[in-house]
């Protein structure tokens, strides 16, 4: 995917603030960045679910949420009561962590069971499955990529960006050899700039996960406030 001007990654962004002192102050002016800048969607913790659809709700920008974050070692049962109450609430895309350490102990009956039960408990809201890249190797991102699609998700994702590494464009590239079009395949963790984002794009991934938009959209756009 050619990108020429910083401005034309917007589409492609998750806004994200994931900070665990992030205030209600901070989501306000999330939003309002993510509409000024036409980002693809924000992306928040469920605390702040309901005050971001709130704020959004005339708005093109839809509204992540994070499930089984950061970790993703809480058992199945919580991940998908997280994921039906986000929803609830207003999410119009849920991002999961896979569960890395069954992965890793090549236990993937218990990684499909999860992804498969939090998937049927989106009721058809995109799911996507964030697998720590950083933590696996090439054989481990393979196959989770290959779990992911079993499960019917809807993106794979390199990381939550609380964990070690960060996304590569190596990891990147693979993912996307190894679902084709069948899905999407998100960046996110230690993207700060434009070509941080082209390289990404430039790589395979479809989606961009960051905390630094403005940044990489050049810090101007077009004025536009909310609805």
């Amino acid at each position: 995917m050619e990108i020429k001007r910083p401005l034309e990654t917007a589409q492609f962004i998750d806004h994200t603030l994931l900070k665990a002192d992030a205030t209600a102050a901070d989501v306000d002016k999330l939003c309002a960045e993510a509409v000024r800048f036409g980002f693809k969607t924000v992306c928040v913790n469920p605390v702040h679910v309901k005050l971001a659809a709130w704020l959004l709700k005339r708005e093109e920008p839809g509204v992540c949420s994070v499930v089984g974050f950061p970790t993703g070692a809480t058992l199945t049962e919580c991940k998908v009561r997280e994921t039906e109450a986000v929803i609830k609430l207003g999410a119009t895309e849920v991002d999961m962590v896979m569960s890395v350490g069954c992965l890793k102990a090549s236990d993937h009956k218990a990684v499909l069971k999860d992804l498969k039960a939090v998937v049927a408990a989106a009721g058809g809201v995109p799911v996507k499955v964030i697998i720590e890249s950083g933590l696996l190797s090439d054989s481990e991102i393979v196959r989770a990529c290959e779990l992911c699609m079993e499960a019917g998700a809807a993106f794979v994702k390199t990381c939550t960006g609380f964990g070690t590494g960060s996304a590569s464009t190596s990891a990147v590239r693979l993912m996307r050899n190894t679902v084709g079009n069948a899905l999407g395949v998100k960046a996110s963790g230690g993207i700060k700039n434009f070509n941080d984002a082209r390289a990404m794009l430039e790589a395979g991934a479809n989606r961009l996960g960051t905390s630094s938009s403005v940044a990489v959209c050049g810090g101007r756009a077009p004025r536009k406030t909310r609805k």
